[in-house]
């Protein structure tokens, strides 16, 4: 433990006791807002179902992707890839090569991810490839598993996964109980990997990262460079402050977030948390008033039987109200086969309908209209219906900036999708603002030397360049 502390000393933090959190990562000097707090690969990591076969499986790059010629089930970039896994991967291939066709059927990512765990722990033991301070198998032995907390029925489902490794792996003397702990600890440990724009591509365990713990206001964000976690400040933390990052999606109501985080065994107490009344809530999953002229929030009051206007005083029916929800819901399922099919054409005329009976029914900050403009986003995308795209990015951008803090990557993401739009629409001016402002966002949260990076500080540059042809040329004329 010393040695992994003098690890994290060299980065500006160090490993501590939280009151009522346990421990976490705190910092033992100032970090600006941009700068890399942790940078770790992971312990062991595979993708999604949906990117396998699609993404390197050593650094989920998904360019010149090709199989293993053996196995046919890991893949690889590239010769550098290859070798690099190639003392892992030659031991696993083995394994998979011997497998049934009915066996591969179970081989799932949480299966695979968990044998890339047991191989990579047996090689570091037997020092066939490096350990260090900050990856090593101690670490993921020191991770909280809460097996006590966990039902019987998911225990049974463990136990199940545990004896599928083995089967993976018969030729080693596996601990099942120690396989289903580790079952549990990913559950409740492992992060998501997702591309620099935010899609899922995998899941990885990050034995440092996995140490830092959440708040639904944290300072700061996890993001991906491949499979490569990087951990930036997206505000200034002075010395001695705990470095925190959010696990879940902060866009929710607080009955929501508490939710999602049950799987992680705790109650956030984070200051947005704590508050007994959070009006943002009351505007997340608001209806409007009955007066189209009042801006005010409609309550259900169960003494009344009505949604009460909290501005106004205005009522609506209750059954009015939710004969109205439950067409929407009739229309949402209908909408989302559409999708399914690819007849985006009609998916828009769904999703248009959605959203007139919504802004009917909804405050207009409700996230349920939010999530209908990002659809119509989508669609008019997939149509190349651009000028009706721009107008929900715009609209998404406006709600974004509501229930996001200032420095986020969702809403640098947005704009620079709304500048790549307009760049479509020749908006040059336009192209550039909304660069602009992604690229204030996403330097903080993404940093600057990404290829996506790159792309983006590229495009403005173009639209700088066009901008300033234009104005000389209007000069001259």
């Amino acid at each position: 433990m010393e040695e992994f502390q003098r690890a994290l000393s060299s980065r500006g933090v160090t490993v501590a006791s939280i009151p009522g959190k346990g421990r976490g990562l705190v910092t033992t000097r100032d970090f600006s807002p941009g700068e890399v707090i942790i940078c770790q690969e992971p312990y062991a990591s595979a993708p999604n179902k949906a990117s396998v076969g699609l993404v390197c499986d050593a650094c989920f790059s998904s360019k010149h992707v090709k199989k293993c010629s053996a196995c046919r089930v890991a893949c690889y970039c590239g010769p550098a890839c290859q070798k690099s896994e190639w003392k892992l991967h030659q031991v696993e291939c083995k394994a998979l090569v011997a497998l049934s066709d009915e066996r591969r059927k179970m081989l799932t990512p949480t299966i695979r991810l968990m044998v890339q765990l047991i191989l990579r722990a047996k090689l570091q033991q037997d020092q066939v490839i490096p350990a260090s301070e900050t990856n090593n198998y101690d670490l993921i032995k020191a991770l909280e598993s809460h097996m006590s907390a966990v039902g019987e029925d998911q225990l049974v489902v463990y136990a199940q996964m545990a004896n599928l490794v083995r089967l993976v792996l018969p030729s080693l003397d596996l601990d099942l109980k120690e396989i289903s702990h580790n079952f549990s600890k990913l559950s409740c440990n492992a992060h998501t990997i997702c591309d620099t724009e935010l899609r899922p591509i995998g899941t990885g365990l990050f034995p440092i990262v996995s140490m830092i713990n959440h708040s639904c206001l944290p300072n700061s964000v996890l993001i991906f460079e491949g499979n490569v976690a990087h951990v930036r400040a997206t505000e200034s933390i002075p010395k001695n402050i705990e470095v925190m990052i959010s696990y879940i999606e902060t866009a929710f109501t607080k009955e929501k977030r508490q939710s999602e985080l049950r799987q992680y065994f705790f109650t956030c107490t984070c200051s947005r948390c704590l508050k007994s009344y959070a009006e943002e809530d009351v505007y997340l999953e608001g209806y409007r008033c009955s007066d189209h002229k009042c801006t005010g929030v409609s309550l259900f009051l169960s003494d009344q039987r009505a949604f009460i206007c909290q501005q106004c005083g205005a009522a609506r029916d209750a059954q009015e109200v939710e004969r109205i929800k439950s067409g929407v819901m009739q229309l949402s399922e209908k909408a989302s086969t559409v999708v399914s099919t690819g007849n985006y054409t009609e998916a828009y005329s769904t999703y248009k309908a959605i959203e007139q009976v919504e802004c009917d029914l909804y405050h207009p900050f409700s996230l349920n209209i939010l999530k209908t403009h990002e659809n119509l986003l989508k669609i008019s995308m997939e149509l190349k219906d651009w000028k009706s795209a721009l107008t929900y990015c715009r609209l998404t951008i406006e709600a974004y900036q509501r229930v996001y803090p200032a420095i986020h990557p969702m809403i640098g993401l947005q704009f620079y999708t709304c500048g790549k739009i307009e760049w479509l629409l020749e908006y040059t001016d336009d192209a550039i603002r909304s660069y602009t402002k992604a690229a204030d966002i996403l330097r903080i949260t993404h940093g600057t030397t990404s290829p996506f990076m790159r792309e983006l500080l590229a495009s403005l540059e173009e639209a700088r360049t066009e901008a300033s042809y234009k104005h000389s040329s209007r000069e001259r004329f």
